[in-house]
């Protein structure tokens, strides 16, 4: 049987999230291509938040995009389930596309794979953390990561006839971020939620970088497969522009 390949692109949009959800949407897209392969794309994002299908059906959704630009962040719409999380320069973005036949029969296949490389990559960094949702979490699930009692990274998937995509983010540093910009947008959007289990990585290993996670991760990802480095086409780029406003929260 051929290796597994696993190519990891490490180019983002950090103050253009709504670009850079239109170049996974693009990635998702060229993953159900005959001969496709997977894409891991890790990058550094700017102060954000993803709202998801859910939080646009709610009647506080305007109120909520407005508070999350009061609070500094960007608000914008994630390819992937689940509900609003916020993104910052001290966490780390993840976009795994894979190719599948049948993508719903390995829904939660996908999300365990994605939940262990996270926790596996933690422990490299000297960082004990569980798979599991944590009370009054914001955006629940699952497949949470915490340390104890604090979340510190989710993820969340979206599905094409012929492929899938994993998203997710892993708070680094800066938990404080998380709860400020999600405390006035899940309260107008209605959700309940405990703010102390937002947490970071920094708060169990002081210091800890964005940059040292996505190194770890790739080292981790060395042991499910050959990895490739690459990065974004131009064509990749541009395709995302011209869809880049389906992406904007207002």
């Amino acid at each position: 049987m051929p290796e597994r390949t696993i190519r990891v692109v490490r180019d983002g949009f950090p103050h253009q999230m709504a670009l850079d959800t239109a170049v996974s949407r693009v990635l998702l897209s060229e993953a159900s291509l005959p001969g496709a392969g997977e894409t891991l794309r890790l990058s550094i994002p700017g102060r954000a938040v993803a709202f998801g299908k859910h939080d646009t059906s709610s009647p506080g959704f305007a109120k909520a995009v407005v508070a999350a630009r009061n609070a500094g962040f960007e608000p914008f719409l994630r390819l992937a389930g689940g509900r609003a999380a916020a993104f910052h320069e001290g966490t780390v973005a993840i976009a795994w596309t894979i190719p599948a036949e049948r993508p719903i029969d390995g829904i939660r296949e996908r999300f365990a794979a994605a939940s262990d490389l996270v926790v596996d990559t933690l422990a490299a960094l000297g960082v004990a953390a569980a798979v599991g949702a944590v009370p009054g979490e914001y955006c629940p699930g699952e497949y949470s990561v915490h340390t104890g009692p604090a979340k510190v990274a989710g993820v969340g998937q979206r599905l094409t006839k012929s492929a899938a995509m994993i998203g997710g983010v892993v708070v680094v540093e800066g938990g404080d971020l998380v709860r400020d910009a999600l405390v006035p947008v899940y309260d107008a959007l209605g959700l309940e939620w405990i703010p102390s289990t937002a947490g970071a990585l920094s708060d169990t290993v002081p210091g800890i970088q964005p940059h040292e996670v996505v190194q770890a991760m790739i080292d981790q990802l060395g042991n499910r497969g050959a990895v490739e480095t690459a990065s974004l086409s131009g064509e990749v780029i541009k395709t995302a522009q011209v869809m880049r406003t389906e992406f904007d929260a207002r």
